[in-house]
């Protein structure tokens, strides 16, 4: 699937591989920068490609980039890529786009390591922790910060998503939360597919950081020009 090069004329543009993320973006949108026009484009092959061969190959690593670089050429101010399974793609794109790219997960890294030593990785497609817990072990570098990691993989929760089952999907995660939490300063959800879940376990004795609003938050910063 060729990536499109058509100017959209939105200030933030997302790559979804899966499109029940653009009305969680649209939504975030309307409270927090309502005057942002947002485009959004959907490419489900380049998730089934990774999950297929168990990581994110080089031919898949391009593909991915190219799509990003795409969208930048369109006129986005910034373009978020909403994969976490992806990310590491992203910020090798970055030298070559024209705008900012932004990985949904950065920023809640950024905060993960500073909010705890202890960091729980929570994910439901394997070939995302990698990439995870690379991005964390970076940020925690970046400010001088210890951390160890303790990884909790719900794959047999995925299932429930891929056939459309969301509430049986957030509330088995939140039950596995439950259960992490003990272990752990911090929990973070390594996947923008989980974040509903946070909701439905409030009480739980560590934070839990997702990342759709967070990552929002910092791409709206960028495109506002804000630092």
């Amino acid at each position: 699937m060729p990536p499109s090069r058509r100017s959209h004329g939105a200030a933030i543009a997302f790559l979804h591989t899966a499109a029940i993320h653009i009305e969680t973006f649209n939504a975030l949108g309307r409270e927090i920068a309502p005057e942002l026009a947002l485009t959004h484009v959907v490419r489900e092959d380049l998730l089934a490609a990774a999950e297929k061969a168990g990581r994110v190959t080089p031919a898949l690593d391009f593909m991915t980039q190219e799509a990003l670089i795409a969208l930048a050429e369109g006129g986005a101010r910034v373009v978020v890529c909403t994969c976490s399974t992806l990310g590491a793609s992203v910020e090798r794109a970055a030298a070559d786009a024209p705008v900012p790219l932004l990985r949904i997960d950065r920023p809640m890294a950024d905060l993960a390591v500073l909010q705890g030593h202890r960091i729980g990785i929570c994910a439901c497609i394997p070939a995302t922790v990698p990439n995870t817990e690379a991005l964390i072990a970076d940020s925690a570098r970046a400010i001088g910060r210890d951390y160890e990691f303790t990884t909790f993989l719900f794959d047999d929760v995925w299932t429930a998503f891929r056939e459309g089952r969301l509430d049986d999907y957030y509330q088995e995660i939140a039950r596995r939360l439950a259960e992490a939490a003990h272990d752990v300063d911090v929990l973070v959800l390594a996947q923008a597919s989980m974040a509903p879940a946070a909701a439905l376990c409030r009480d739980l004795p560590v934070p839990v950081l997702s990342s759709p609003r967070i990552g929002f938050e910092a791409a709206a910063r960028i495109a506002r020009g804000v630092r």
